[in-house]
Order: structure tokens, then C-alpha cells, then sequence
């Protein structure tokens, strides 16, 4: 990139159909069109990105997966599918990115708004790496990351457990030495919902969002202000406990 270039920033979503808690849920109905297609249609929404596309793996389950973007005009690309990293970075690689960011497919809450944030923030500051969940203030589900491709090539060259590579970013966001790492917060503290759908009763609780408010083109804040209205909704899978990083 020359001096005063703009960088070419492109979303990358991550997909598979193998969840090990919830099998399938990346093409699961939500009001008429499936999980993938609502995280397509909101982080399309971003006006700070160039691109948004699709990795997914070379095995034959995510073909659906392929078909699906193919159908969206979107672009897919095939990778390991235990090596997440691999895939990120040679999906970033073959499309040119020089800004990518990371969106994950089990997010159908994810918000153009809080992705401009981030994204914003990392242009302005140029970290190697911003994100809005490493000081969580945002509920499970907004999460948004922005890293620089030579950080990710470098996490990509050095990152060593499976962890590292299954999960794309620890080895940036765990080595503050070799990398300027920005934490991106919003005003107010939400971290206590969870819009994440990694089970039956993450899928229930968005479902029950859609289902109230109708259409993709709402905002984060018009699901904060549901639920104020319904606290009751929030209780559908507040039980339910994050996976460890290190359990992959």
C-alpha cells in the first residue's frame, strides 16, 4: 500500500457445518433465511469494509456452505478445517486484504454499527490488532476484530498450539510484546447477554429476536430495548457457558 492509500479491509466469516455443540446451525432457519445468510446480509452492512467473504473448509458437508454464497454472490473460499488460521490467512492472501476482519458465522446479531467501530478505531489508531471483546462491555455475539495482514502472517508463521490455530487471533491478543494490541469498549456495560448461538437455547433466543422485531435492518440498541421491555427473553439461555480458548 502506497502512502496515503486507503487499505483494502475485507471481512472474513468464518463457517462449518461441523459445530460440535450445535451440528448445522450455520445454515439453521432464522425467520426465513438461514444463520449464514443473516450474518452475510448485516456485516454486508458495514460501511468501512471493501468486501466481506466467506472460509469455510475443503470437506464435503460445507458444500451447502459454498452453494449458499455462490446463490449470494459471495465470495467463498476452501480451507483446512481444523487449521482456522491457515484458512484465514490464505483466504486473506488470494483476496488481497490488507485490513482483515473477523466476523464468525454463529453471530446473527452482529451489528454494521459496532463493526464501523472497530474498524474506525483500528484505521484511526493503526494497531496491529483492535477488538471489542478483549474488555467485554458489548454482549457475546457483537464480536468484532481488526488486525493488520502482517500480524495475521505473523501469528500464521509462529502461532504453535491448537488452540492458536483453531481460534485465528489468541496468539496476536497473548503476545502484547510483539504486537500494539487497541481494546475497542462501548458506553455502557451489556456484557452480561449472550446473542452468540453455539446451542438449542442460544438458537431459541435468537429466533425469539427475530421473531419480535422482524426484519435484518434492525440495531443492537433495538435489542437492548427489547429487551428491557422483555427481560424475560434474556433468561432463555443465560445458563448456558461459553467454551473455553483452550478447549478448541
Amino acid at each position: 500500500m502506497r502512502a496515503g492509500e486507503e487499505p483494502k479491509v475485507i471481512a472474513i466469516i468464518q463457517a462449518r457445518m461441523g459445530s460440535t455443540r450445535l451440528p448445522g446451525k450455520v445454515l439453521a432457519d432464522i425467520r426465513g433465511q438461514p444463520m449464514i445468510g443473516r450474518v452475510l446480509q448485516r456485516t454486508r452492512a458495514a460501511g468501512t469494509l471493501d468486501e466481506v467473504i466467506v472460509a469455510t473448509t475443503t470437506e464435503p458437508t460445507d458444500d451447502r456452505i459454498v452453494a449458499h454464497c455462490r446463490e449470494h454472490e459471495a465470495f467463498c473460499f476452501r480451507g483446512s478445517q481444523e487449521d482456522v488460521l491457515d484458512r484465514y490467512y490464505r483466504a486473506a492472501s488470494q483476496c488481497g486484504a490488507q485490513v482483515v476482519v473477523r466476523v464468525t458465522s454463529d453471530c446473527p446479531l452482529i451489528d454494521p454499527g459496532v463493526i464501523d467501530k472497530t474498524v474506525s478505531a483500528f484505521l484511526a489508531e493503526q494497531p496491529d490488532y483492535a477488538s471489542n471483546s478483549m474488555v467485554r462491555t458489548y454482549p457475546r455475539g457483537l464480536d468484532v476484530e481488526a488486525m493488520s495482514f502482517r500480524a495475521l502472517e505473523l501469528a500464521w508463521r509462529e502461532a504453535r498450539q491448537p488452540y492458536e490455530r483453531a481460534h485465528v487471533t489468541p496468539y496476536i491478543h497473548e503476545s502484547p510484546n510483539k504486537f500494539k494490541i487497541l481494546s475497542v469498549t462501548g458506553d455502557h456495560d451489556y456484557s452480561e447477554f449472550r446473542w452468540t448461538v453455539d446451542t438449542p437455547q442460544d438458537l431459541e433466543f435468537v429466533r425469539a429476536v427475530y421473531a419480535r422485531l422482524g426484519n435484518a435492518k434492525f440495531l443492537w440498541s433495538d435489542v437492548i430495548k427489547l429487551l428491557e421491555r422483555e427481560p424475560k427473553l434474556a433468561s432463555i439461555n443465560q445458563s448456558v457457558v461459553q467454551k473455553a480458548l483452550h478447549e478448541g
